[in-house]
Parts: structure tokens; sequence; C-alpha cells
């Protein structure tokens, strides 16, 4: 399993920090999600959107956004004594996917958010955890005036495995986004460990 020990705020030194990546499209409230669990005042890289820009990011139905994610954003939660998540929110255009690879490294795994009204825009992100076998679960940002779905018709639309973990979420409500956390951790959790046993068989 990814992670890393190190000084807890309260001194523990057998800590255990895990790493989680926070992934989606444009828009779709990866830095309003890590700003709201985050216990330390998030790290935010975000600049504002340029008519250049404009002009290669997909704005449609997103129109009021005026700044843009260019780098990462950071933020910590504790989950409980001894286990605190580190969360990295990767910037959604293709422009800046390089950074992709380096933010990945040492990631137990990665909650990829949907917007149902533009739901083709994190196919790029469940390719690339897919591909890279890091667990993810798709949380579905509820935004107000949007047609809700439940998670099997996500789970459909997207071509998920069965067992994916879908989740309906508030990227607004702390508590909401750390029950996404929470999932994503037991499940990332269950498919290392199943992965460990594999091997030694």
């Amino acid at each position: 399993m990814a992670s890393e020990h190190c000084d807890a705020a309260d001194g523990d030194t057998g800590a255990l920090a895990l790493k989680i990546l926070v992934a989606g499209g444009f828009g779709v409230g990866k830095t309003t999600l890590v700003g709201a669990v985050s216990e330390i005042r998030p790290l935010r890289t975000e600049e504002q959107l340029s008519e250049a820009g404009r002009l290669v990011d997909d704005t449609d139905r997103v129109d009021r956004k005026v700044t843009t994610t260019v780098a990462m954003d950071f933020g910590r939660i504790t989950i409980r004594s001894g286990l605190s998540l580190y969360l990295f929110g990767t910037p959604g255009q293709g422009r800046f996917w390089f950074l992709w690879d380096e933010l990945s490294q040492g990631a137990l795994g990665a909650v990829v958010l949907a917007d149902t009204r533009r739901l083709t825009d994190c196919f790029p992100a469940v390719d690339y955890f897919e591909h890279r076998r890091i667990p993810f679960v798709v949380a579905v940002n509820c935004f107000t005036g949007a047609r809700r779905y439940d998670a099997d018709d996500v789970l459909r639309a997207l071509d998920l495995d069965r067992g994916t973990p879908v989740v309906l979420c508030d990227a607004r409500d702390r508590a909401s986004g750390k029950e996404v956390l929470i999932r994503l951790v037991e499940y990332a959790g269950r498919m290392h460990t199943a992965r460990l046993l594999d091997s030694v068989r």
C-alpha cells in the first residue's frame, strides 16, 4: 500500500499518511473538494482564465468559472487518529496532463470527480487510472439544477468494472467529501491487499 510515515500534528511519529489524487474534467469541483475537506489552508495554484485559454478550454456549462488550476491543489485531512490523507488536486485541462505522471507517483488511489452534464470530461481520468491500475472511485458532484442519476446509471455510462465504487457527493460539503475519501481508502486497501495476495500465490 502506498504510504509514508511522518510526524503528525500531535507529535506522533508513527502516524500514517496516504497520498490521494483528486482528478476529473475542467470545472468539475476538484479545487472546491480539496478546500472543503482540508484541515489546513489549502495550497492552490490557480490563475485567471485568459482569452487565449478560453479558446482551448471547454467552458460550456461552467461559463461563470474565472480561474483554473495550473499545477495542483494540496490539502490534508485526518480521517482518524494516526491516519491522515494528503490530497493532490490535478489540473483538468489536457494541456496540463503531463503533470499527472509526477503527481501519481506513490498514490494510494484517486477520486475521479464527475459532472453528469459533462460526463465525457471524466473519461480521460478514468482511462488514466485504469491503465495504471491505480484504484479509484467516481464521485458524482451533484450540481444544483443538474439532472440526478443513480450510481448504477453512472457506472454503466462510464463502462466501469462492477466493483468500482460510484458515490454521489456535494464537493462543497466537508462531511460529504470526507465520506468519498473514506470509501476510496477502504476500496484501495482491499485492492492492494488482493494484489499482494495474488503476488505470493
